[in-house]
């Protein structure tokens, strides 16, 4: 029986240093959605007025410019798809990478060629694992991205649109990430970027369409040469915040859970040891009795 308790003792200890890990990274990953949050809300208003400048250029002008015109057969499509760098996140890097295979299915299913583009350790590995060609991955900054990350992925991706689809270009370029919505809310989406939506403004009792006019200097084209890559880049850099700051708050929760179920294994092995050295010390004391009983016997015997 002694045995048994130093198996549950030895248990106790190691569940108790796992929640002691657990609950520091909980906490670590609490500190950090805070910031990740900021970064989000700063860096959204700037992502929704890019994009609704260059949607007034592209309306405001008769320019056929490849990064806002449709393409008569479209035949092949890029997708980023941004992952974690580290695990302990629950299911945050499997929903994002399922969010991006059903978008994957649905534009083949189109008839389209598909381009993978990844971001994070955990995506890379996926694609690795099962063999599947990536054009380009990107890895270590997925927690704490910065605009200079945002720009290094952007460039492949705006060549390889700006390409002839002959050539190696694509006609479309989509974006996979997790969006977050509440600490205890984050859902993975997919979101076209290229070519850009043109939606036009509708007046205050949403009659008729508002199509402003603009002159451009030196061309409607240069303009959007200018802006359209400075728009790819505001996207990217804003999912990449609105994915980390997802990863965070998955973290927190999953690290969570880990630390209650530490707590809850703890209270059951405590139980278990406690039971076991109750039934040590009543079997000691049977044999205290028992030994006690036959040396009376024993006595008595002698006696006669």
């Amino acid at each position: 029986m002694g045995a048994q308790l130093r198996v549950y003792k030895r248990r106790i200890r190691s569940v108790t240093a796992t929640k002691k890990i657990t609950k520091a990274m909980e906490m670590i990953a609490a500190s950090r959605i805070v910031k990740a949050q900021r970064q989000v809300a700063a860096s959204t208003p700037y992502a929704t007025e890019l994009t609704r400048a260059v949607t007034a250029v592209a309306t405001g002008s008769t320019t056929k410019h490849p990064l806002t015109t449709e393409a008569d057969a479209p035949a092949r499509a890029a997708i980023l798809l941004i992952t974690s760098d580290r695990g302990l996140a629950g299911g945050y890097s499997a929903n994002a990478i399922k969010a991006a295979e059903r978008l994957t299915e649905r534009l083949r299913g189109e008839g389209k060629e598909v381009v993978t583009y990844v971001i994070g350790r955990k995506g890379v590995a996926y694609y690795g694992f099962r063999e599947r060609k990536v054009e380009e991955s990107w890895t270590g900054f997925t927690d704490s991205p910065t605009y200079a990350d945002a720009k290094r992925a952007a460039a492949p991706l705006i060549e390889v649109v700006t390409q002839e689809t002959a050539e190696g270009g694509v006609d479309e370029l989509h974006i996979v990430f997790t969006e977050f919505v509440s600490m205890m809310t984050q859902n993975p989406v997919d979101d076209r970027m290229l070519p850009l939506s043109l939606d036009t403004t509708k007046d205050e009792e949403g009659k008729g369409e508002i199509l402003p006019l603009f002159d451009f200097e030196p061309s409607a084209e240069d303009v959007l040469d200018a802006l359209l890559p400075r728009y790819v880049e505001s996207r990217i850099y804003n999912a990449l915040l609105q994915a980390a700051a997802s990863e965070h708050a998955a973290r927190r929760r999953a690290m969570k859970s880990a630390t209650d179920n530490a707590g809850d294994l703890i209270k059951s092995l405590s139980r278990l040891a406690n039971a076991a050295r109750q039934a040590e010390i009543t079997q000691e004391i049977s044999e205290i009795v028992g030994g006690a009983s036959a040396l009376a016997d024993a006595t008595a015997g002698s006696d006669k």
